[in-house]
Parts: C-alpha cells; sequence; structure tokens
C-alpha cells in the first residue's frame, strides 16, 4: 500500500514539475519573440509556480485522506496503536513478573 502511495505522490510530483517546465519554455518563447518582456514572463511562472505548490499539498492531503479512509474500512490496526499495545503487555508481564 505504502508503495501505492508513493507512486501516487511522486506522479503528481512529476507532473507538476513537467508543467513546470512546458509553462517556463512557453514564457521563454513569448520573451524571445517579444510578446511579452521578461519581468511579465517571470511574474507568469513565479504565479504558476505558487500555485501549483498549493495543489501539490492539497492533492496529497486528499490522498492521504483518501488512504487513512481506505485503512479504515479494512479494520486494519495502526503501526503506532500496536506499539502501543506491545507496551502495555510489557508493562503488565514486568508487573506480573514481580
Amino acid at each position: 500500500m505504502e508503495d501505492l502511495v508513493k507512486k501516487v505522490l511522486y506522479t503528481g510530483v512529476g507532473m507538476a514539475a513537467s508543467m513546470t517546465e512546458k509553462v517556463q519554455q512557453t514564457v521563454n518563447d513569448l520573451v524571445d519573440s517579444d510578446k511579452i518582456n521578461i519581468e511579465e514572463g517571470q511574474k507568469i511562472v513565479n504565479d504558476f509556480t505558487k500555485t501549483a505548490e498549493g495543489k501539490k499539498a492539497e492533492f496529497e492531503s486528499l490522498v492521504k485522506d483518501l488512504i487513512e479512509r481506505s485503512v479504515s474500512k479494512l479494520d486494519l490496526v495502526k503501526k503506532s496503536d500496536l506499539v502501543d499495545l506491545q507496551k502495555k503487555v510489557e508493562k503488565l508481564e514486568k508487573e506480573l513478573a514481580k
């Protein structure tokens, strides 16, 4: 399951990086053809990058929520819950040994 999550996140990050490169190339072409100036082009790229970062965080949050809901439906135990339970058992075993 963890591998699937990583693949989904890496795919999203890869798509965002690809889009950023394409936007940068388009802006460079517009600057080279004197349709926009360098400052306007940089603003476009910066705005796109900020928006993409926000969408990336939103995407990661959605994936995380989806996974947590899926895991809870499967009635699986979280590792942290298992560790807590193991600590309690060890504590009780020590008390019984006394």
